[in-house]
C-alpha cells in the first residue's frame, strides 16, 4: 500500500534560502504536481573583512581594590553585521508573506542563521512548515532546487 503523500510546497509557498550575508526568496508559481520555484528577490550584504570593520583596542579594566588590570574580549563586528542582516531578512520575509498572502513558508539556512531568524521573525512563525539546517545559498539554483525537492518526498 502506498503512503499518502501530502506535499509541503503547494502553489504560492515561499522559500527563503539564506546565510548571514545573502538571502534568496523563491515562490512556487506552479502547483503541487509541477512545482515552479520562481525567484522573487535576492539580497546581498557584502561584509568587509573583519580587520576593516573595527580597529578598537580591547578595553582594559582597572581594579581599584588590588591594582590589577584585565582585558575584555573584542567585539566581533562581523557577527554583529550578520545578525543585523538576518534580522532585516526576517522582516523582509514577513513583508513578502503578507504582501503575497502566503500561507506556507520554507526556510533553508545554516543552524546559527536559523536561530537568529527564529528570534526576530515572529510575525509568520505559524506559517513556517519546514526548516532545513543547511548552507545552500551559494550553490547553483539547480542544486538548491534539488535539495528543496528532496524535502517534498515522502519519508
Amino acid at each position: 500500500m502506498r503512503a499518502s503523500r501530502r506535499p509541503i510546497f503547494p502553489k504560492d509557498t515561499l522559500v527563503l534560502v539564506c546565510d548571514g550575508a545573502k538571502a534568496l526568496f523563491f515562490e512556487n508559481a506552479g502547483d503541487e504536481k509541477a512545482p515552479n520555484r520562481k525567484p522573487l528577490s535576492v539580497q546581498v550584504e557584502p561584509h568587509p573583512p573583519a580587520r576593516d570593520m573595527g580597529r578598537d583596542r580591547p578595553t582594559r579594566v582597572y581594579d581599584s581594590h588590588d591594582g590589577s588590570r584585565s582585558g575584555s574580549d573584542q567585539t566581533d563586528r562581523h557577527a554583529e553585521a550578520e545578525v543585523a542582516f538576518l534580522s532585516e531578512t526576517a522582516r523582509e520575509l514577513d513583508r513578502i508573506a503578507e504582501e503575497r498572502k502566503s500561507t506556507r513558508i520554507v526556510i533553508v539556512a545554516p543552524p546559527k542563521a536559523l536561530g537568529v531568524l527564529r528570534s526576530t521573525g515572529k510575525a509568520n512563525r505559524d506559517r513556517i512548515v519546514t526548516e532545513l539546517a543547511s548552507d545552500l545559498v551559494n550553490h547553483p539554483t539547480s542544486e538548491i532546487e534539488r535539495h528543496i525537492a528532496a524535502l517534498d518526498r515522502p519519508a
